[in-house]
Formats: structure tokens, sequence, C-alpha cells
């Protein structure tokens, strides 16, 4: 019997699935990552723990960038970074040194926080992560940010959250602008959820049928033409790159300016380290705000 696609034993899937089987050091990459954000977190200069809805996971960590790094004077440009662990681990804290080059560039950072698996279900965290950009598109003037020049990415998990993001009727159910988000970067994600009821992951994701058909972005359409860059590393799995290409493919069909790269010798937890390096050519697009309202083709 056929779990997923071709897949039709639970072993297979996880292997397909779990992303440290196709990297060198996926636990020390993750305690770099952590030991980086404690030494951002130490430096000060952050807004920690800015409540953007009524629990206690709903939190953004905001770095300001200094004056000396933006172009001009005036209100600094926004992104916001959704961070992965599927669904069920990390928080915002284990990734304040994404704010580090991003600050460098002249932006601001937003490091979202938000509940996990199973304390709530996927369906929620969507919700959060609207709920999340909703408030800074509505709060940006409150920490120097502009309204109009707001970015996002995410990965892994959230990759799948940036997705969700841009599939919002932000006018339709929040009154803001559909084109809320200048421009976007999915890094590693997962837009097709149906393989994960039959994993490894089930017991902490406990998706039901529903779910999987409405948090599937690979089912959905975006509301603006906002430019996605779908990314994904070369050394990671068949499924994961596939589920990338799938993705794009799925989005074009609705006219969606979306592009899809796979990055050379960058496994799922190096292709964030990518992203966010000092001289990033993606981070550079990603953050290519500075002309408002610019809709250019990637």
């Amino acid at each position: 019997m056929r779990l997923y696609r071709d897949f039709t034993d639970q072993a297979a899937l996880d292997a397909a699935y779990d992303p440290s089987r196709t990297a060198e050091d996926a636990a020390g990459m993750m305690a770099a990552w952590q030991a980086r954000s404690a030494a951002t977190v130490a430096e000060g200069g952050g807004r920690l723990g800015v409540r953007y809805g009524p629990t206690l996971a709903e939190y953004l960590d905001i770095f300001p960038a200094g004056p000396a790094a933006r172009p001009t004077a005036g209100p600094a440009p926004v992104h916001v970074f959704v961070h992965g662990g599927y669904w069920r681990r990390f928080s915002a804290r284990d990734f304040a040194w994404v704010a580090e080059p991003v600050g460098a560039r002249g932006v601001t950072a937003v490091i979202v926080n938000y509940a996990l698996c199973p304390a709530v279900s996927i369906v929620e965290i969507v919700r959060q992560i609207r709920a999340a950009l909703a408030w800074c598109h509505q709060h940006a003037a409150s920490f120097g940010g502009d309204p109009g020049r707001l970015t996002l990415s995410g990965h892994s998990a959230g990759g799948h959250l940036v997705a969700m993001a841009l599939a919002t009727d932000w006018s339709g159910q929040y009154g803001l602008p559909d084109g809320l988000v200048e421009r976007a970067l999915a890094l590693s994600g997962l837009f097709d959820l149906r393989p994960f009821p039959f994993t490894y992951l089930q017991p902490a994701l406990q998706l039901t049928t529903a779910e999987v058909l409405a948090a599937s972005p690979i089912d959905l359409a975006p509301t603006a033409p906002t430019p996605l860059t779908v990314a994904v590393g070369a050394l990671e799995s068949d499924e994961f790159r596939r589920q990338s290409r799938d993705f794009v493919a799925a989005w074009r069909q609705h006219e969606a300016p979306c592009a899809y790269q796979e990055l050379a010798g960058a496994d799922h937890f190096t292709a964030l380290d990518r992203l966010f390096a000092p001289e990033s050519p993606l981070l550079d697009t990603l953050l290519r705000t500075l002309g408002v309202g610019d809709r250019d083709p990637l």
C-alpha cells in the first residue's frame, strides 16, 4: 500500500524527511546557532519579548538597524524571519544571530516566536505567523520601521509558514494590503503536508486530514504578486528538493513570480548559514526594498 507518492513504508519516509541524515553535523550547527544567538542578545540593543498576541508564545524579538548602517535617514526597512524546527522545536531566541547580517545592511530584523506542536496545531501556528506580520505592519513605526518595506524569510518549517503567509487574504481578513510583504524567501521549506502523518513526526504534529488540506501551500494560491525565491540545499534529500520544485511549478500556474534555486554544496543546515552570510547574494536580493512597490521579476 502506498503511503505517499511512491513510498510504501514509514522507514523510507522517515529517511526522506529527516534532514540530519544528509547533513555532516546537524547537532553542531544547531549548537553554533544558539551560541551565536546568545552572544547577539548579550550585546544588547534588541527589544526582546514584544507581544503580538495574547498567548505567552506570541512574541517578537526586534533588533533595530543602527543609523550608521542605513543609506538614508527615516524609517528603516523591516525583515521578518520565521525559524524552523518541524513546527515542534526552538524559539525566536535561538535565531537572534540572524539579526546581525540583516542589521549590517541597514534593515531592522524581527524574529518571530510561535507556539509549538503538539501544544498547538500547525493551523494555529499559521494563524500566529499571520498575526505577527499584521502586528509588524500596523506597529512598524513604534520601532522605527517602514510598514511599506517589509520582507519575509523562513527556514524549513519556517519556509512553509512563509508560503502560508503569502496565501493570506490580508485585505478580506485583516483589512491590510494584499501586498503586505514586498519580497519573500522560503528556504528548505515543506509545502505539501501529506507525507507527515505517516512519519516519525506525527506524534508531535498530530495532523488531521482537514489540517493537511488547509495548511498545504502547494494547494493554495498567493494573494498578491510578491516576488518569492524558493531555495534548497543541493545536498538535501530528493524529497526536500522535489517539494520545492513542485511548489514553484504549482504557484507559477497562478502567475506568481517564483524563482527556484539550489545552493551548491549546502545541506539543510549549512543552507541557512549561506543565506545569512555577510556577502550573501540571496540576502541582498531579498532585502532589495528601497524601491517601494518594486515588483520586478526575479
